[in-house]
This record gives C-alpha cells, sequence and structure tokens, in this order.
C-alpha cells in the first residue's frame, strides 16, 4: 500500500484575473476551491491513475472537514488525524501576468496528535510506500522527517521524498528509495547555479553520495532527468503543450513515477510515467487523469545520458 503524509493540508482558493492590481479593487474571471497540499495531491492523482493509497495527516476546523470531503469525492481514502482547535489553512493563488501565492499558516499539531501519527506510521508494512511531501508547519519540530524515517529504518518500508533544501538533505543519512527536488532546489542547496544537464547531473550524484538511492529532477519546461541507484541516468524532454495550471504538476510527477513503477517495476519507464502525469496537470485547469496522462505519454521521446 501507498501511504502519503500531508503536514500542512489547505483549501486552494485558485483565481485567474486579466490583470492584477495591489491596492485596487481587482476581480475575478475564474474561480475554484480545492482541497490540497502536496501529499493529498499525490494521492488524488494516484487514485485518477488507478492506484489506491490512504492519504495521512492533520485536519482542523470547517476546512479540514472540506478538504476531507473533497478527497473522499476523487474516491480517494484517509486516515486523518482531526485537530480539536483551529482550522486548516487556506491558501490563495492568482493567477493573472505572474502567478502570486498566499499561503496561511494552519493549526497547532499538539505533541499528542503527533503520537497519533507515530502509532498510525508504526503499523506499516514491509514493502508499503510512504510519501513525505511539503512543507512543515511552525508548531512541528524541524527534524520532523528524520524522526519518521529514523524509526521507519528497520521496517522495509519504501520512503519517497519530495522536501526543500535541509528538509530533504537532513533525511538522506537514512537512504530514502527516491528524492525529487527541482533543478532551483537542487541548485540552492549546494550555492550553485544550475545551467547544463551535466551541472544538473553532478550535483545529483551528491546527493546519492549523501545516501539517496534514486534521484528525480524536474525541469518544467524542460523535462526532467532520473538518477537511478544502479548507475543510469535517464532524460527525458517535456511533452509539449500549453502551461495552464503549475500547482501540483511536480506532486503529479511523483504520482505518475509510482504508477509506473507499481505497473511495470521499471524505473525507467516509471519516469516516463511521471513526465507525462505532471504535464498531464500543468496543462490543465485540474490534477492529471489518466486518458490525459495515456495520451501524453505517446509523444514522448526517451533518451539515455551515459
Amino acid at each position: 500500500m501507498i501511504y502519503t503524509v500531508t503536514f500542512n493540508p489547505s483549501l486552494d482558493y485558485i483565481v485567474r484575473l486579466a490583470s492584477f492590481r495591489t491596492g485596487e479593487i481587482n476581480r475575478t474571471k475564474y474561480e475554484q476551491i480545492l482541497g490540497g497540499g502536496k501529499g493529498i495531491n499525490v494521492s488524488i492523482v494516484l487514485r485518477n491513475l488507478g492506484i489506491e493509497s490512504i492519504a495521512l495527516g492533520f485536519i482542523a476546523g470547517f476546512t479540514g472537514l472540506e478538504i476531507e470531503r473533497q478527497l473522499h469525492a476523487f474516491g480517494c481514502r484517509s486516515d486523518f488525524i482531526r485537530l480539536a482547535e483551529g482550522n486548516s489553512r487556506i491558501n490563495v493563488k492568482i493567477k493573472a501576468e505572474k502567478e502570486t501565492e498566499i499561503n496561511g499558516q494552519g493549526p497547532r499539531i499538539p505533541d499528542t496528535a503527533l503520537k497519533s501519527l507515530f502509532d498510525q506510521l508504526d503499523k506499516l508494512q514491509p514493502k508499503d510506500t510512504l510519501v513525505l511531501a511539503g512543507s512543515i508547519p511552525n508548531t512541528l519540530p524541524d527534524d520532523i522527517y528524520e524522526r519518521i524515517m529514523e524509526r521507519l529504518t528497520d521496517h522495509g518500508i519504501h520512503i519517497v521524498v519530495d522536501a526543500t533544501c535541509n528538509l530533504l538533505l537532513n533525511v538522506l543519512k537514512y537512504h530514502p528509495a527516491l528524492i525529487k527536488p527541482n533543478k532551483q532546489e537542487l541548485g540552492e542547496m549546494f550555492g550553485v547555479v544550475l545551467k547544463t544537464d551535466a551541472e544538473i547531473i553532478e550535483y545529483a550524484k551528491k546527493l546519492q553520495q549523501k545516501g539517496a538511492r534514486n534521484v528525480l529532477i524536474s525541469m518544467a519546461g524542460d523535462g526532467a532527468i532520473l538518477l537511478t541507484a544502479a548507475g543510469d541516468v535517464f532524460k527525458c524532454p517535456a511533452p509539449k503543450g500549453i502551461l495552464v495550471n503549475s500547482v501540483g504538476a511536480g506532486d503529479s510527477m511523483v504520482a505518475g513515477f509510482l504508477t509506473g513503477y507499481t505497473e511495470t517495476g521499471s524505473w525507467e519507464k516509471a519516469f516516463y510515467m511521471g513526465v507525462a502525469t505532471g504535464s498531464a496537470s500543468a496543462f490543465s485547469e485540474n490534477l492529471a487523469t489518466r486518458s490525459e496522462v495515456d495520451t501524453l505519454i505517446k509523444t514522448i521521446e526517451p533518451s539515455t545520458l551515459l
């Protein structure tokens, strides 16, 4: 079974405007309210692709109930921990000439709720997959990812981590099965600006030297690069299409990758499925569907970097 963890889920209020002016009244021409958070997005796309998962994490208040309702409407399973106080956050996504985001803080997570999450994770079985994705609310310890991975070290769990900077670097010693930084995040970890494929591969290998097994680097319109634990390096150009909505594209890539590997057992085929799924979400107002992914994957022309 695949489990996703979202520590700070949200309701995303997505609005599209012809133009956005600060200090003035702005009127939308499109709006949508979607339950989100990186792990939740992964669960939704997995379900769209026909793969079961269970979404874990914390929800609170009326916003938390709506997040859960929407997730179940997609046919997803969840086992959220309900907090007694506060509300799950609301994030505002403004799409005009440029994309602007205003993200809420989220509720306080007490130690008792965190213990409940640990109790859930202790029940995972060997060969289960756990996806740790996204930021950590300021009411949780900064080393929460490390604590989880250390706790599960001897459980035989495949752990996928989609996080940034120190949050990711600090867990590499626990040898995650897959990590997915994007090109910019990879550069930020080492204080460099990456311009070429050779540079991206060089620094991705540094992550492997620190303990990561498979490294998936997303590069937006330039596609993606995969370094496998076996030493193979693959590059895949992005399918052609019009960018409509970048929210959830990276999460969709993770879901597509897991789907591809579940269905084929091949890292290479999982990689192409991930690229197609991330692109399908980017080309749509909503998260990728199976039909959209199946259409795009036929257009991918894979190449191998030696």
